[in-house]
């Protein structure tokens, strides 16, 4: 059985090492205080947003139908599609059916063997596949290094070399913000795109931090985003000019084949998107909270929602993460190969959806649990 051999060697050295992943279902009925998922603004349990969902699902049914280029595209589609372009500041919108998803169909599609890709070290797991299955040539430049990227421009443009640079405005394990400015300078310098993944800036900084630098709309700035995080639903879009997006729809593989963003999703998201226009509080609220956290808890405070909260090892990660449980809240544990940096730490989600006197515990909580694993 070389197939079994395999799959139990591969068990055997995550167990040895402390990484085995386990899944866990949590029911409806959970107490725990959660500070471990992504709903920022806490919108998924928003009662407007609940009922948005099952009123779509009710009127167009439990799902699209077929791919957005058969028949699985819906107007809510098209409306969610120009409210978003609309509040991030863009011409133009194209959603899918996950974040993930978005960012593979703008690699892949732009980018193929005869591009350079500029890629920062920090970049999320779906960045990094799409580079892979372009097959373009990538440098990966060290984590928000502006020098880098200037040389791989100057070199990329020696070589007559179409460039994509990909970066996060947020990063999702530091929660350190991307040098937008310095970057899109950059790529209008050397005729170069930027493709910037808003996943962890939208809500959390309003349009985001594409739109506060004063980039929206820049023909050489793209946006990709997700609709699960401060948004609360599921799905993802790519946020640009018009041009970019005939292209996607005409070249992008997982776009062109996949099934299209379910109604309740995409209902779900416009109705988060319309709240987070009417209740700008949230935003505020969220990073009052991650500030307080982090003083808290002694680190620096990040730039996103998600504080990280370094305890050297596996080990260690995983016992504060389970004290932290027992004690009534849950947050998340990132360990190797998950974190560019190789550090196992904790990650701690700042919401506005929880209740004050929840939150206060649950700050103590992590308080007292970082104590004694540090």
């Amino acid at each position: 059985m070389i197939w079994g051999e395999w799959l139990a060697a591969k068990a055997a050295d995550r167990a040895e090492r402390g990484l085995t992943r386990r899944l866990t279902p949590r029911a409806v009925d959970d107490p725990t205080i959660d500070l471990a998922g992504n709903d920022y603004l806490g919108l998924a349990q928003d009662a407007a947003v609940q009922m948005a969902a099952a009123h779509a699902a009710l009127t167009w049914g439990a799902g699209a139908g077929a791919s957005r280029l058969v028949s699985g595209t819906l107007e809510l589609h098209a409306e969610l599609e120009r409210e978003l372009a609309s509040y991030l500041g863009q011409p133009t919108a194209l959603v899918f059916s996950t974040g993930y998803h978005a960012n593979l169909a703008v690699v892949t599609a732009l980018a193929d063997p005869t591009c350079r890709v500029l890629s920062d070290a920090h970049v999320h797991a779906s960045l990094i596949d799409g580079v892979r299955l372009s097959r373009a040539r990538v440098t990966v430049v060290p984590h928000n290094d502006v020098d880098a990227v200037r040389r791989g421009l100057g070199e990329a443009a020696e070589a007559g070399e179409r460039t994509l640079v990909l970066v996060e405005s947020v990063y999702s394990v530091l929660g350190d913000a991307a040098p937008l400015a310095q970057l899109a300078d950059l790529c209008e310098e050397h005729d170069a795109l930027l493709v910037v993944d808003e996943a962890h800036g939208l809500g959390v900084h309003g349009p985001g931090l594409v739109a506060s630098n004063g980039l929206a709309g820049q023909p050489h700035v793209l946006v990709t985003a997700t609709l699960s995080k401060s948004l609360g639903s599921q799905g993802g879009a790519v946020v640009g000019p018009s041009t970019v997006r005939e292209h996607l729809v005409n070249h992008a593989r997982p776009f062109i084949f996949d099934t299209a963003l379910a109604p309740a999703s995409a209902a779900a998201a416009l109705a988060s998107l319309r709240l987070l226009r009417e209740r700008p509080q949230l935003s505020h609220l969220v990073r009052r909270r991650v500030g307080e956290l982090a003083g808290a808890l002694a680190v620096e405070v990040p730039d996103g929602a998600v504080l990280s909260v370094p305890l050297g090892s596996p080990e260690a990660a995983l016992a504060a993460q389970a004290a932290a449980l027992e004690a009534g809240v849950r947050v998340g544990c990132f360990r190797p190969p998950s974190v560019p940096d190789g550090i196992s730490r904790l990650r701690v989600t700042a919401s506005a959806g929880i209740e004050d006197d929840d939150w206060r515990r649950a700050v103590d909580v992590l308080q007292q649990v970082v104590k004694e694993h540090r």
